[in-house]
């Protein structure tokens, strides 16, 4: 009977996310002219916006597969035909990624997430100084970063943009996993984390494109990834570090999402003793002689 009831429930969602997908598509078809999209009004045109046999054909997709979808009927949409239909009803970013929510489907052409570090978000992150803190993705590619941060393990602003990601840094900076007194812990579980988000990202080439960079660079990630461990993603460790000017750090790993879940995150950390607290101050002296930091770029999506 609980199996049965289950079963009714997923199918009433499915339709309802159907419906939501129909209303949807018929909304951004009636809001874009002709004009827009690069066709002849005509003279007798009645429609508001465009026709659905348009839509079809500027998506190069079957005029009556697209009335089905319109329709809330209950057919497969592969994430190539949601691509060509979003570019064809012109959809932002935004209306893109609620396209292929609705549908079910992953993006396989996400936008970047730079566009969500803002210019308050960077002076956040300058205004917690002398705290260690960034602005990661759900992939760890470090959006943006502060000056104690950019020193606290390695000069981030001397690595390439692809590299300015926590993975990759834990299982192939020397620099970076000498700095990191627990570090075998830390990338057990950032390894654990990883793969639970991936699942909402399966699809995506920036993550397949990150997985295998990894796979073929460290043995220990391909040992880790092997085990199938899951961890939720707000699972805090802390962080023991040892600096070559500021000595060692015990550090509190606090994060915060900085919009809807699960985006961009404000990662910081925060001295878990006194000690650690003043040598932070040291810590950022030392990191603001070295100069200002670049703008931290996420690895370029493939």
């Amino acid at each position: 009977m609980a199996i049965e009831t289950a079963a009714v429930a997923a199918g009433t969602a499915d339709a309802v996310r159907r419906r939501e997908l129909a209303v949807f598509l018929r909304s951004r078809r009636e809001r874009i002219t002709p004009e827009q999209a690069g066709l002849p009004r005509g003279p007798r045109r009645r429609t508001p916006g465009l026709r659905r046999e348009e839509v079809a054909q500027l998506a190069a997709v079957g005029v009556t597969w697209y009335t089905w979808l319109e329709q809330a009927r209950d057919i497969q949409v592969s994430a190539q035909v949601l691509d060509a239909v979003a570019r064809a009803l012109l959809l932002d970013r935004g209306e893109r990624a609620h396209l292929f929510a609705l549908a079910g489907t992953a993006d396989p052409r996400p936008g970047s997430d730079s566009s969500c570090v803002t210019a308050g978000l960077r002076e956040m992150l300058a205004q917690l100084e002398p705290l260690p803190a960034c602005v990661h993705n759900a992939r760890y590619d470090i959006l943006a970063h502060n000056r104690t941060y950019g020193r606290l393990m390695v000069d981030l602003d001397a690595l390439p943009p692809e590299d300015r990601n926590c993975l990759w840094l834990h299982f192939t900076n020397a620099e970076w996993r000498a700095g990191h007194l627990n570090g075998a812990e830390a990338r057990r579980a950032l390894v654990a984390k990883f793969r639970a988000s991936m699942a909402e990202h399966i699809a995506e080439p920036a993550w397949k494109c990150l997985l295998k960079r990894l796979l073929d660079a460290s043995p220990e990630f391909a040992e880790i990834w092997a085990r199938h461990e899951v961890v939720p993603v707000d699972d805090r460790k802390d962080a023991i570090l040892q600096h070559p000017v500021a000595g060692r750090l015990n550090l509190t790993h606090n994060s915060l999402w900085t919009g809807p879940a699960p985006g961009a995150r404000l990662v910081t950390f925060t001295p878990a003793d006194q000690d650690t607290r003043e040598r932070l101050h040291r810590l950022h002296a030392w990191a603001l002689a070295q100069g200002a930091p670049q703008e931290a770029a996420a690895a370029p999506a493939v």
